[in-house]
């Protein structure tokens, strides 16, 4: 027997009122800092087609490092096992900004969604894309099956004027011979990345294809074959909530991957992807109200991978 996924979602847009307003939008991205944190928007999106949402699930955001895990999946269908050589698989425990374990660690980042994993990724697209950035737009327009998903060009420029910390981690570890391309090329084309917008109801679509391992549902398009779609599916449990990921699991139960612009991307494997969407930050950078979504939205479905 189905669940009853709108009756879930809208119980939980009514549950998650009260924390609408708490958390703290990132405002050093200045464009970010416009956005009101009341925002909150969830979408479910099933295996066999059936789609749900509730709120401002049809509103579009800016993804931020969710488009990390976009980047890392079109890389890894690219170059395999290779990518490892250069990233690590291990949770940080440490800020998704920090400096301090690249010098220890001779800029080998501990994972791809950190900032510095992330750059090595853009790194590794830019050398076999001329345009790394527009690879993975149209990448996210594949599997969301949405061509009019566009890049946030205000997002990208006030991104882009204030990422004078990402070009430090991108020097550091092009010294350490960890980064190929020129930096600035790497931090234009990354700045560009995260300003991809979509809505709730896109963002579910397009994780489908990871809680589907690694085939697109709708089209048999296979994306990553069974094992690399488990180990992204890892790496989103183990790191992908930033130095959260622990609470996060611990809490939610779900692999998910979460951005700054405060919508977090979750999967169900075998049954559906969940996206929720509420500007408003805990202190580590994770959807305040979205995370408590998605905790009572394990909860109200008995639903989790545990």
């Amino acid at each position: 027997m189905s669940l009853d996924y709108q009756h879930v979602l809208d119980t939980i847009q009514s549950e998650v009122q009260p924390l609408l307003g708490q958390g703290k939008v990132a405002g050093y991205i200045p464009e970010l800092s416009k956005i009101s944190p009341e925002r909150f928007g969830m979408a479910v999106y099933c295996l066999d087609g059936r789609a749900y949402m509730t709120g401002d699930a049809d509103v579009k955001f800016s993804l931020q490092s969710v488009t990390k895990l976009f980047a890392l999946a079109l890389a890894f269908s690219r170059e395999g096992d290779d990518i490892w050589k250069r990233v690590g698989r291990e949770p940080s425990g440490n800020p998704f900004n920090s400096l301090v374990q690249l010098e220890v660690e001779r800029g080998k980042p501990r994972n791809p969604f950190i900032n510095a994993g992330a750059l090595v990724i853009t790194d590794i697209l830019a050398s076999r894309f001329v345009q790394p950035d527009l690879a993975v737009l149209q990448f996210a327009r594949q599997i969301a099956d949405e061509q009019g998903i566009d890049f946030d060009q205000t997002v990208a420029e006030s991104e882009r004027k204030t990422a004078n910390r990402n070009s430090a981690i991108a020097y550091f570890m092009k010294d350490f011979g960890n980064l190929h391309n020129p930096v600035d090329a790497v931090i234009d084309s990354y700045c560009r990345q995260c300003s991809i917008t979509m809505t709730c109801a896109e963002l579910a679509k397009a994780g489908s294809f990871l809680a589907n391992h690694g085939t697109i549902p709708w089209s048999g398009t296979q994306i990553l074959g069974l094992s690399p779609a488990k180990r992204l599916n890892a790496l989103m449990l183990t790191c992908g909530t930033y130095d959260a990921a622990g609470d996060f699991a611990f809490r939610v139960g779900l692999p998910a991957k979460s951005g700054v612009g405060g919508g977090i991307l979750a999967l169900l494997p075998g049954e559906a992807s969940v996206a929720v969407w509420s500007p408003g930050l805990d202190p580590t950078g994770n959807s305040l109200a979205g995370t408590y979504a998605l905790e009572r939205f394990t909860t109200l479905t008995a639903r989790s991978i545990f």
